[in-house]
């Protein structure tokens, strides 16, 4: 293991994005044409369908309790007779789309996201995935996964959604002390995140991961430790290790924050460092962009076979052509273009009782915008990248310089044909996309959109 300057945390360690889109959303148009995006999405759907079939996710919003560390579109209550009307708009959401499907989808990857998806009963979790396969096939290889709150995740969570096809699951850890989950009113048992992976264990999960977040409020070395071995003693499969990512002026429950509990910029790097050492040390591979897995996990296979993706899920091992995304401020991918749902609830449910797609914001993408977005997924999956010769007139005036920087920090080899990250590149990943990020490259202000890099 190259041991990472600190120098060099420091001087990359800036406001960047996640790359999980390109463009990234701070610069989509606030408007999008719904006739516009039909049409781009019956074109993909056709081309891809039948190779390659289709990702869906679906935003499942409604928590018991805030957790306020957290960015995520979500709507705090106790009361789960929200579930049945929420369900039946998504599914009204889901058959406008499949009014302009011309042939049966062919679902290749199907993720449930929240809020806390395990908030609604085992019953109509099932409804949900049923009505919706019920007029679909599912792909032989397929990978269906659900985010689990280990508070609220019962056996007959997991057991519904296993004969439903769902074969991994993800818990959120974040934390093992009392102390930090105090302050980010995330009060979590370890003996309940064992009980929830036991289980899945034993009903035949083929793939168990644990989110884990650093830099949060009083997190030190002495707890990050404490809470990655109690991670590690688990042996999940996937290990994701988020940089906490604050951003008060999008996420109210940050605010609550004394933010001199922050741990400092050198202190957070500090903890990284040491998680990252600890997975290492413990045979877990680096992925990219702060996910580890075991050798004989999928992921890092399908990473060494160079065929690994990344979409608005994060790192997937399945190449499907689109994303289709259902429920309150989900976004749809279709490669042409992408489109984000309204953000409310009450906004949402208006426009699909209305019989309307509930987009509100997109973003069509050029021949520019596309070649920037595959030189982004290149590094972020595979770690190199090649130019197309048509490109090179914008990445001289762009990337180029930026790139000379990069290599002369270490971090990259490359040449007018295309690049390479180095052993210690491979810890700034999102750094290396940004070359590529020419709305970021010149944008005066991004600093006000984004969180910092570490």
């Amino acid at each position: 293991m190259i041991p990472i300057d600190a120098s060099l945390l420091n001087k990359y360690n800036v406001p960047i994005p996640r790359y999980t889109s390109y463009p990234t959303v701070p610069y989509w148009d606030n408007e999008i044409v719904e006739d516009r995006w039909k049409s781009a999405f019956k074109i993909r759907f056709e081309e891809c369908n039948d190779s390659q079939g289709i990702s869906l996710y679906i935003h499942l919003p409604f928590c018991e309790s805030m957790c306020t560390f957290c960015g995520c579109n979500k709507r705090i209550t106790t009361n789960h007779k929200v579930e049945d009307e929420y369900i039946e708009v998504v599914l009204q959401e889901w058959q406008l789309y499949r009014q302009q499907m011309t042939a049966t989808p062919l679902i290749r990857e199907f993720h449930l996201g929240g809020g806390t998806p395990t908030f609604f009963s085992p019953e109509n979790l099932q409804r949900l995935i049923q009505t919706i396969l019920s007029d679909s096939q599912v792909a032989e290889e397929h990978e269906f996964s659900f985010e689990g709150h280990p508070n609220n995740t019962t056996f007959d969570h997991l057991k519904t959604l296993f004969d439903l096809g769902f074969n991994r699951v993800s818990f959120g850890m974040q934390d093992s002390n009392p102390e930090v989950q105090q302050v980010i009113n995330r009060i979590q048992p370890q003996e309940n995140v064992q009980q929830v992976v036991q289980w899945a264990r034993e009903i035949g999960y083929e793939s168990v991961n644990i989110d884990l977040v650093y830099g949060l409020p009083l997190q030190t070395i002495d707890r990050i430790e404490k809470t990655i071995q109690d991670a590690i003693s688990l042996r999940p499969d996937r290990i994701a290790f988020y940089s906490y990512a604050h951003v008060p002026w999008t996420s109210r429950g940050q605010r609550l924050f004394d933010e001199n509990d922050l741990p400092s910029a050198s202190e957070k790097l500090a903890l990284y460092q040491l998680g990252r050492s600890i997975f290492l040390a413990h045979g877990y591979q680096d992925i990219g962009m702060d996910h580890f897995a075991l050798p004989d996990d999928l992921m890092y296979k399908i990473k060494e076979q160079g065929t690994l993706h990344r979409n608005f899920m994060g790192y997937t091992v399945q190449q499907t052509g689109m994303v289709l995304g259902l429920g309150v401020s989900s976004i749809s991918d279709v490669f042409y273009g992408f489109a984000q749902n309204k953000k409310t609830i009450h906004d949402y449910y208006e426009e699909v009782k209305q019989g309307k797609l509930a987009v509100f914001k997109g973003y069509f993408l050029t021949e520019i915008d596309q070649s920037m977005r595959q030189y982004i997924l290149d590094v972020a999956c595979n770690g190199k990248t090649q130019f197309r010769p048509e490109d090179l007139p914008i990445l001289e005036n762009y990337s180029f310089p930026y790139l000379a920087e990069l290599e002369e920090d270490g971090l990259i080899q490359w040449d007018f044909q295309g690049l390479n990250l180095t052993s210690m590149g491979a810890n700034f990943v999102r750094n290396v996309c940004k070359a590529f990020d020419i709305k970021l490259l010149t944008d005066e202000h991004a600093t006000l959109k984004f969180s910092q890099a570490v």
